[in-house]
């Protein structure tokens, strides 16, 4: 009997260690993912702010790959834009994302504290 229940510990403890590593993994890709979208966002913020002194006959290009586009004003601020409400939503879902994965692990390892508690009381 004390030898299954050390396996089902042992078994237990075993697969805390492999999602608490899984998590931190997620967790750490959350995080360069999140550290990724602000460097667009504060890029777009700083085009746009500068953008701003411009007059609005001013000829501005868009690069897109390898070459540039000619654009309107309006059009690049637009996407300008869209891209910063874009990485918004990203950094938004990426930080509930990591509140769930910790969530989760601290799920898992109080299961395990109350399984070592119910070992004990035996």
């Amino acid at each position: 009997m004390a030898a299954t229940i050390d396996e089902e510990l042992k078994k237990a403890f075993t697969e805390l260690q492999a999602k608490v590593i899984d998590t931190q993994q997620k967790a750490r890709l959350a995080d360069l993912q999140i550290d990724q979208l602000t460097k667009v966002q504060k890029h777009a913020r700083l085009t746009q702010t500068e953008m701003t002194s411009l007059p609005d006959n001013t000829r501005l290009y868009e690069g897109v790959g390898r070459m540039f586009i000619l654009r309107s004003k309006e059009e690049i601020e637009n996407n300008l834009t869209d891209a910063q409400k874009t990485a918004n939503e990203k950094i938004k879902e990426l930080e509930q994302k990591k509140v769930y994965l910790e969530r989760s692990v601290k799920e898992a390892e109080d299961n395990i504290r109350e399984m070592l508690m119910a070992r004990r009381s035996q």
